[in-house]
């Protein structure tokens, strides 16, 4: 099955439509896609009892990818107790607490300056 073609920019981009298992009415056993090469449809098929039903969408499965990434992504909370990162007196935003450890934006990008990221000691807050 070919890839949807890409919009146009004058065209406003339709929501992915939602993919979902199916269930065959009759056994409650998962349906699978299943071509009906004499009518050339795609149907589901429960491969417990040979029930079959026409699908609504020529959609079986979608792999959506972000490759976004944060620029926090991978610090966990845990990281306050890190007795190697650099500490601040900086308050936190959160829970008021005075003591937080710093590092710097782990996005790489000349277009981004440096950024320092602060993790609250006391509950785990991110802030800037």
């Amino acid at each position: 099955m070919a890839s949807p073609a890409p919009s146009t920019s004058g065209e406003r981009k339709k929501p992915a439509e939602q993919i979902a298992f199916r269930f065959c009415s009759e056994c409650s056993n998962m349906l699978y896609p299943k071509e009906d090469e004499a009518e050339r449809k795609l149907m589901f098929t429960c491969r417990t009892c040979n029930f079959s039903e026409e699908a609504t969408s020529m959609c079986i499965f979608r792999n959506a990818m972000n490759n976004a990434a944060s620029e926090t992504a991978g610090v966990t909370q845990d990281v306050s107790s890190d007795p190697t990162l650099p500490r601040s007196n900086r308050t936190c935003p959160a829970c008021k607490h005075e003591e937080a450890v710093f590092f710097q934006s782990q996005q790489r990008s000349a277009e981004t300056g440096m950024k320092l990221f602060y993790v609250c000691c006391e509950c785990g807050n991110i802030f800037q």
